[in-house]
Parts: structure tokens; C-alpha cells; sequence
């Protein structure tokens, strides 16, 4: 019986949401309180009782069953006691579909969208590995996910380089060049002008500029697939802004139907967004739609775009929290417009912490550190470790487990304060340790077979296993993964990668105590305890997939 399974039960007894009863719902520490426990302060007040006395009326209408061994209370707490060894004959009969499900809907999901100016640094990094996490959640539930990425194609940043651009730039060089126009215009006023005049002939589809424009973007495009790529992160579409053009206009058209639109001292479309609940975040709530010379904005081919998307699935979008305010101007304009808007997760900064100050990373003022740079690091140092402990495994997978874990550990709306040292920590609560507990189970089971093969003796774990008296540690184990398929919903429900993270970091920490104090191989309780193993590894094997890490063979 999992935790869902005693939520349910109480929710026929208890008159709190399903949720509520799932929050209050607490392990016990010393097994002699049950497996669960339910405290009943809560209802106290609701039912002008005694919390003692709710639990013990509640403990007697909760009878025994095939599941629950007994209920007990003790002062204000319900307490159960569940059928371990019918527990542990579940949990050995765990394949790879442990927790999948069948919800076949088909979801639009949007996230990284770099500014193609530049390599990305690591505070980038965290939408892309978030938004794929999230890919990979929704796709365990049986969601079909197509994953988009917008390429802001008409933008400042691009016109920008357009200023110093030239044939023999790549890549490797456009950050440089990036900083270094960022920094002349910040000198003369009239380079800005200039920024402006691309952007008008751009969206006037002149040619020169429309070919100089697509080029730049071409090559930061490339750049970024093959970063993001070495992470082990696709696309299935990139949609480019300047295919809005158009369509944004329509949107203007559609929204002067609407009397909210209107001309303000500088000649820009802005659309009045007072009475929305907007007027509490800003002093004048309006979106500035277009500039002075008609030319359209972002946010008005960004609404083109979030239409376009809203016809073909359920949209989901991963935001910066610093984008929190631009999204609920967005969302508004679309109500407006009497179109659905995207569901949104929204994601804290990775800070740069220099010289004890902690500051976000800047592409413009050039403080960051590039996720190439950090890669590479990162391989080099997994590549240390394994010479260090003389073991194997894959440096790269090794090194992107680090970076994937660290950055998926922590809630969306926790700032990361980014350190060398922590984000290549191989030890305890991290990337490389849930892989090198993976390869622990996967070296149990080889070694197995191999007794199997020089004995000539069949090793059964398949079929029918008697369950012995159960060890403490078995006990923990069990319980840990029989949890998983609540894990997995409730990480799908809330978009929370770091559900999954942490969930795998305690089951990883309780299969290595048990390791070390029940022996598998040669043991009377062998078939028994290699079948949990096996349930482990698949289960760990399932974790590090959503988390999109490699599960290693042997480390």
C-alpha cells in the first residue's frame, strides 16, 4: 500500500481535500509508530473536538484489511501499519512501466530560446535543463511533447551585431563582438539609431539586411544546437520571430476592435491594460506594441506566435522570474483577444558569486560563465575522479550528470548561486552518485549471472519468490519504491523536476545502506534480495531518465 492508497482511504473519512490529507501525511521515524501516520489537529477545530479523541474515533473505523495490517492511535496521530510482505511482493514485480500512464494529450512546450547573439552561459543553462526535464515528466505520462524553440530573429541583439559583424566572424567570436557593440553604443547615442534603421529595413524585408540578419542568426542558431546538444537536449521545431511579421499585424488589427489600443506622445501602439490587476504591479499598466515608426515589438509577434501555438496543443512555456511581469501582461492581452494562454513555469536565477558578491550573469556586460567553458570543466574534472578512485565510466556522462543534478535539485523558484567547487561536487547529493548507485545494482545483478554461468546453477529473479522475514533496510527500501509512481505524478502535477531529484537522492541513500548491511550474493535470502535489486535499478534507471541523465553500467 503506497502513501496515495492511505490518502484515498482517509479521504472517505476525513472532510479535507485529497491534497491537504497528502501534505499532513508524515513517516514516522521509529517503526513502533507505524509506516504512516495522520495527525488530526486540524480537524480539532473544524469538529470542536479533542485531536486525541478524533484520532481514536478514526482509527476505529479504519478495519483491517488485505493492505493494512492495523490502525493505532496514539494521542492525536492515526497511525498505520501496512502489509509489508504483500508490499514487497508489489515492488518485485516492478518493469519499466512502474509508473508510466496513459494520458495521451498532445502539449506544446516551449523553453530555452537564447537571444541568437551569443554562446549561452550556465544561467541560461537552467530553462534549457528544466524545460527538458519537464519534457521527460510529461512524456513518462503519456503526453505526446513537441519541444519548441523561439529564435528571436528580429531583435536589438541581432542588429547590434549587424553593426561589426563580418564574413569572417563564427561562433566562437560573437560574444566578443556582442560585448564590444554593446559597449560603442553605450558611447554614441547615434550607433543606436542605426540599430533602429536595420530593424525598420529588416522588418521591410530589405535585402541586404534580411541576408546579413539571417546569416548571424544562422551561425548563433548552429552554435547553440550543438551546445545544447552535447547535453543531450533537442528541438523538434525553431520558430523564427520573423515569421510573425505578418500575422502580427492581424493581432493589431483584431485588438483596435477591442478600444484598448491606442497612440501615446511618441507615436507607439500601446494597448491599456488598466482594470486587469495589472494597475497593482505597474504605475501606468499599458504594452507598448509597436515603435514610433510603426515597426512592430516583441511582445506583438511574440502574441502572433502564442496564438499560432494555442491551435495546435496545450501550450506549455518555461520563463525567467524576472519575465514574471511581461507573461501576465501577455496573458491579459490574450484574454482580451479570447485566446488561450500558455500554462508557465517560471525559473530562479543562477548567481555569479564573485568576491563574496552575488550577481546575476549579464551577456551584455560580459559577466558570466559560458556553458561551453563550464563543460568542459566539468569533463575534466569527472575524468580526475575516475583516475582518482580508479574506477571507469564516461567522463562526459559523468560530467553532465553534475550539471544536470545540480541544476534540477533545488525548486524552480530558488535562486542557484553558482560555485565551481559545489556544481562539481561528485560526493553525496549529487548527479554522479544516483549514477554510480545505478551501477552498484548493476554490477550486483552481473556479478549473478556470472555465479550462474561458472556454477551452472540457475539463479532465478523471475517468477515466484518466497518473501523472507524482512530486514530493516529491506523494509525502507520497499517502502522507498513502492513510492515512485506518486513521485513521478505529483512531479507532473507541480512541473517540479526536483521532486523527482530528491526523491532519487533518498532512494539512492537507502539501497546503499542496505547494500552494506544485507549481503545479496551467497546469502540464504539470494533470489529474494537480487530481485529487489533489480526492482532498484529499474526504478533508478527511470529517475535518471526524467532527470535526462545517463544511467551508467559501471563506474
Amino acid at each position: 500500500m503506497s502513501k496515495k492508497e492511505i490518502v484515498a482511504l482517509l479521504s472517505k473519512h476525513v472532510a479535507l481535500k485529497k491534497q491537504e490529507i497528502e501534505n499532513l501525511i508524515e513517516v514516522p521515524s521509529n517503526n513502533n509508530l507505524g509506516d504512516y501516520a495522520f495527525p488530526c489537529f486540524i480537524l480539532a477545530g473544524k469538529l470542536k473536538k479533542n485531536p486525541a479523541e478524533i484520532a481514536k474515533d478514526l482509527a476505529s473505523k479504519i478495519k483491517p484489511s488485505k493492505n493494512i495490517e492495523k490502525t493505532q492511535a496514539v494521542n492525536a496521530y492515526v497511525n498505520f501499519f501496512i502489509n509489508k510482505k504483500l508490499l514487497a511482493e508489489q515492488v518485485l514485480k516492478i518493469d519499466e512501466n512502474f509508473g508510466k500512464n496513459r494520458k495521451k494529450e498532445k502539449i506544446i512546450l516551449e523553453h530555452t530560446s537564447v537571444n541568437p547573439n551569443a554562446s549561452p552561459h550556465v544561467g541560461r543553462a537552467r530553462n534549457s535543463i528544466i524545460g527538458d526535464s519537464i519534457k521527460r515528466i510529461l512524456e513518462f505520462q503519456g503526453h505526446k511533447v513537441e519541444t519548441r524553440y523561439y529564435v528571436n530573429d528580429v531583435s536589438k541583439q541581432v542588429a547590434m551585431l549587424a553593426l561589426t559583424f563580418n564574413s569572417k566572424d563564427n561562433f566562437d567570436n560573437l560574444l566578443k563582438k556582442y560585448i564590444e557593440a554593446s559597449k560603442k553604443i553605450t558611447k554614441d547615442k547615434k550607433l543606436e539609431i542605426k540599430v533602429f534603421e536595420l530593424l525598420h529595413k529588416f522588418e521591410h524585408k530589405d535585402k541586404q539586411v534580411t541576408m546579413l540578419f539571417k546569416k548571424i542568426t544562422e551561425i548563433a542558431v548552429e552554435g547553440q544546437k550543438k551546445i545544447f546538444s552535447k547535453l543531450g537536449i533537442k528541438f523538434d521545431y525553431f520558430d523564427y520571430e520573423s515569421r510573425y511579421i505578418d500575422s502580427a499585424r492581424q493581432v493589431l488589427k483584431e485588438l483596435e476592435q477591442t478600444n484598448k489600443l491606442f497612440q501615446d506622445k511618441d507615436k507607439r501602439l500601446v494597448l491599456n491594460q488598466k482594470g486587469t490587476g495589472l494597475d497593482r504591479s505597474m504605475k501606468s499598466p499599458v504594452l507598448v506594441l509597436t515603435r514610433s515608426d510603426g515597426t512592430g515589438l516583441y511582445p506583438l509577434r511574440d502574441l502572433a506566435y502564442t496564438i499560432d501555438k494555442g491551435k495546435k496543443g496545450r501550450n506549455i512555456l518555461v520563463l525567467g522570474e524576472d519575465q514574471k511581469l511581461y507573461f501576465e501582461q501577455l496573458k491579459q492581452a490574450l484574454i482580451l483577444l479570447k485566446k488561450p494562454y500558455p500554462e508557465v513555469v517560471h525559473y530562479s536565477f543562477v548567481l555569479l558569486n564573485e568576491k563574496g558578491e552575488k550577481k546575476k550573469m549579464s551577456t551584455r556586460r560580459g559577466e558570466l560563465v559560458l556553458l561551453s567553458e563550464f563543460l568542459s570543466e566539468a569533463e575534466k574534472k569527472a575524468k580526475q575522479e575516475i583516475s582518482k578512485r580508479k574506477t571507469k565510466g564516461n567522463p562526459e556522462a559523468i560530467a553532465i550528470g553534475a550539471i544536470k543534478y545540480s541544476m534540477l535539485k533545488n525548486e524552480n523558484n530558488k535562486n542557484i548561486v553558482f560555485d565551481w567547487a559545489q556544481s562539481l561536487n561528485f560526493e553525496g547529493d549529487s548527479g554522479p552518485y544516483l549514477q554510480y548507485s545505478y551501477a552498484r545494482a548493476s554490477s550486483i545483478l552481473k556479478k549473478a549471472k556470472t555465479k550462474e554461468l561458472k556454477s551452472k546453477k540457475s539463479i532465478k529473479i523471475s517468477g515466484k519468490t518466497k518473501i523472507p522475514d524482512l530486514q530493516p533496510n529491506e523494509i525502507k527500501l520497499i517502502k522507498k519504491l513502492a513510492e515512485f509512481p506518486n513521485v513521478a505524478e505529483k512531479a507532473y502535477e507541480n512541473f517540479s523536476p526536483n521532486i523527482i531529484a530528491n526523491y532519487s537522492y533518498e532512494l539512492a541513500q537507502i539501497f546503499n545502506e542496505f547494500y552494506h548491511s544485507c549481503k545479496v550474493i551467497g546469502s540464504a535470502e539470494e533470489q529474494f534480495r537480487l530481485k529487489l535489486v533489480q526492482s532498484f535499478r529499474i526504478v533508478m534507471k527511470n529517475c535518471l531518465s526524467l532527470l535526462g541523465i545517463e544511467a551508467l553500467e559501471e563506474m
